[in-house]
């Protein structure tokens, strides 16, 4: 980790705990135990010190770390909203994150719709999500929650003689108070790599 990104993190951080801890642990929402706020962030228990982040056991050292706190200093406690579901590009400056969006958080998983399909109990339970049982015209879906207060919302179809498979990845409408836009992108990146990497570690 550059020391530059670092300090782009530590800086978060301070902003962080610059509020109130009560407030906070309704925002995030999060408990506040010792010297760390813990809940849950991209299927791994998520402890957010005053000076680090450590999810899953791990120091974070990258961009997933800035996000992190980045929610952390910014979300509100407002509450999250579930309809009327919004795609990215309806946010405010989301066209122009459009193409990156979805080939990095909605067509990187396509090869592996088969896969999440066998696995997607898992996945809901690492991610506190949930199946989407009144969905009609795609094979199945459901919502996981990589950061407590950023539902993502997919929709697949599965592959067969005349469609290949496709995935839809929807939003809260108010997901952007919680983070900026270009965050609530990442978020969904970076929620893929982790699908992708558990039904990897599932299968084996």
């Amino acid at each position: 980790m550059s020391e530059k990104i670092l300090q782009i993190q530590k800086d978060y951080l301070q902003k962080t705990w610059a509020r109130p801890i009560k407030e906070l642990e309704e925002a995030i929402p999060a408990r506040c135990e010792g010297s760390a706020f813990r809940f849950q962030a991209f299927g791994e228990p998520c402890e957010v010190h005053r000076d680090e982040i450590i999810l899953g056991g791990e120091l974070l050292r990258g961009a997933e770390g800035i996000l992190i706190a980045i929610y952390a200093s910014l979300v509100t406690t407002e509450p999250v909203q579930l309809q009327p579901l919004k795609a990215f590009r309806q946010f405010p400056g989301g066209m122009g994150y459009q193409p990156a969006f979805a080939m990095n958080a909605e067509r990187i998983l396509i090869p592996h719709v088969e896969s999440i399909q066998k696995r997607k109990e898992e996945l809901i339970a690492r991610f506190s999500g949930n199946l989407n049982m009144d969905v009609k015209r795609y094979d199945f879906s459901f919502t996981l929650y990589p950061l407590p207060k950023i539902p993502l919302y997919y929709l697949f179809n599965l592959p067969n003689e005349e469609f290949p498979a496709t995935v839809t990845c929807l939003f809260s409408p108010n997901a952007d108070l919680f983070l900026p836009v270009e965050g609530v992108a990442d978020t969904a990146e970076y929620t893929a790599k982790k699908i992708i990497q558990l039904i990897t570690e599932l299968k084996s």
